[in-house]
């Protein structure tokens, strides 16, 4: 897969970008990136796009910057002269498609039909945007015609938002959802670029879902570890259940029978998807055990440690088990 889309599928959200003072296109992609979220589609439907475009490259180092409603060459050529990283259009045209794939510039034409994925396929896509998601059947019908197409990822917009984000990030052949409620028109006109950044915030942390799965607590021995899971079980009413090396005492502690990493154990946090978990933390500059990685039958990541050890207790991740 092309970089720039292994990218967008690491960050998981693409803001889509509607601007009419380019004036506002540099605190606009700084407020994305305060959020968390470095990237943004900026759609041609204002003559200002462009130069929009051309700023943000210019000014703000680190974010991937594409071309959104782009409707025939012309704008492409436009919108590649000005740096756009990507191509996005709401419907397929052969001409714009070919022109890009011809010049290296990857594009995500509109597809809501199996006709439509066919010819993606033909014209050897990687992603294909799926638009208006929501009015065109939402995400039972991108599972209903993805089947046929094994090497295609989509990229759903329209009626995108806070509520379904999740559900739709956690379908494997969804690349990235874009949506402009993070950060519509009528907010950058009126110059509220913190509310922006706040609402970014908010949509990673609803895409990536955050949360305490279980607290490993070290013991010297399996002796101390039986005895340490036996009282829990005795007070609390909790259920144990042993394995080579801990005893989980209910389904949120686990007392191991040795020490780990750790001064006091390990906390295991939950996510809808490691491998954008990984990558959003990496962008914060945390570092990771890759020495610790396990991985499922697929060869995906399941469970990775942070070098960073907070009040004595290491982190890992591993994925939620449910939304």
């Amino acid at each position: 897969m092309h970089t720039v889309f292994e990218e967008l599928g690491n960050i998981g959200i693409v803001p889509v970008i509607t601007i009419d003072d380019e004036a506002q296109a540099v605190p606009l992609a700084q407020a994305l990136m305060a959020g968390g979220i470095p990237c943004a589609e900026i759609t041609f439907r204002t003559a200002q796009a462009a130069e929009a475009i051309r700023r943000i490259k210019a000014a703000v180092p680190g974010i991937l910057v594409g071309a959104g409603t782009v409707l025939s060459i012309a704008q492409a050529d436009k919108a590649i002269r000005a740096g756009a990283q990507f191509i996005v259009s709401p419907g397929f045209n052969p001409q714009v498609v070919s022109h890009c794939a011809e010049r290296g510039i990857p594009i995500s034409p509109g597809c809501t039909s199996p006709s439509d994925l066919e010819r993606a396929v033909e014209f050897g896509l990687e992603v294909v945007k799926f638009f208006p998601a929501e009015a065109s059947g939402g995400l039972d019908y991108i599972k209903a015609v993805a089947a046929p197409f094994p090497g295609l990822k989509f990229m759903p917009t329209g009626g995108i938002h806070g509520g379904n984000l999740a559900a739709y990030l956690a379908y494997e052949k969804i690349l990235a959802c874009g949506g402009s409620w993070m950060a519509g028109a009528d907010s950058i006109r009126q110059g509220d670029f913190p509310g922006i950044t706040a609402r970014c915030k908010e949509a990673l942390h609803q895409a990536l879902g955050f949360s305490v799965v279980h607290w490993g607590i070290n013991t010297e021995n399996p002796g101390e570890a039986s005895q340490a899971a036996q009282r829990f079980s005795t007070l609390f009413g909790f259920s144990c259940k042993e394995s080579q090396g801990s005893i989980f005492a209910g389904p949120a502690l686990e007392v191991m029978k040795a020490r780990g990493w750790g001064t006091h154990g390990h906390i295991a946090l939950g996510t809808h998807s490691v491998p954008r978990a990984i990558a959003y933390l990496e962008r914060q500059g945390i570092r990771f055990k890759q020495d610790s990685i396990q991985r499922d039958a697929t060869g995906a990541i399941r469970l990775i440690y942070l070098e960073e050890v907070i009040a004595g207790f290491a982190l890992h991740l591993v994925p939620n088990t449910k939304l």
